[in-house]
């Protein structure tokens, strides 16, 4: 989301931003309970190229999550936007951050262990795609301690039925948002060139 101006007074400040009346992609994936692949590969493309530029100015969002995702306008092929940076920081190459941060479902193991890079981002991309295709997110539990457990157990699930009707490929890039090992996790740019989201977009 573009910001405009930004002023202060003795009391407040005041940040000017385009205006976005489109609402978030989760009220989307309400309305519709899930979506198909060639749609969730159009918001994925916009999703990931957005992570791509601001990993490349050395800028970790921490909070990716539907809810942080506005639409310009209403109009069907409105651009998304990603908001919030409050929980953002710049880091360094090869730093490795601490504080935890991050909405339970959308949050890496990595984080919880407190020990994590930028590529936390791309476990909460994965995350969302997940949440596009079926539903609900991959962890669920009775609070927030199970979930975490469930997160940093592993392995991220696709046992249920709905996960028979999707492709191997959109399952593929899912598994390498989401794998465990932070070094093998796929960059932002590198998944935007996945051959489930170009063959769609």
């Amino acid at each position: 989301m573009k910001v405009y101006e930004f002023f202060e007074d003795s009391e407040f400040f005041y940040i000017v931003t385009e205006m976005c009346t489109g609402g978030e992609l989760f009220d989307r994936i309400l309305e519709n309970t899930f979506l198909e692949e060639d749609e969730s590969a159009e918001i994925m493309i916009e999703i990931l190229s957005a992570v791509t530029y601001f990993h490349s100015k050395n800028i970790v969002h921490r909070d990716l999550k539907p809810e942080n995702m506005l639409y310009e306008s209403k109009t069907k092929n409105s651009p998304l936007k990603i908001i919030d940076f409050g929980t953002s920081r710049c880091f360094q190459k090869n730093e490795r951050l601490q504080n935890a941060y991050g909405t339970i479902y959308y949050i890496a193991p990595e984080v919880i262990i407190g020990d994590y890079n930028e590529k936390c981002d791309i476990w909460s991309c994965g995350v969302i795609l997940y949440v596009l295709l079926c539903g609900y997110p991959p962890f669920n539990g009775n609070g927030d301690k199970e979930i975490m457990e469930k997160i940093k157990k592993g392995p991220v699930p696709f046992q249920e039925m709905e996960w028979e009707f999707i492709s191997p490929e959109a399952k593929s890039l899912m598994k390498k948002m989401m794998d465990y090992n932070t070094e093998k996790r796929i960059s932002a740019e590198k998944a935007s060139q996945d051959i489930w989201i170009q063959s769609r977009v």
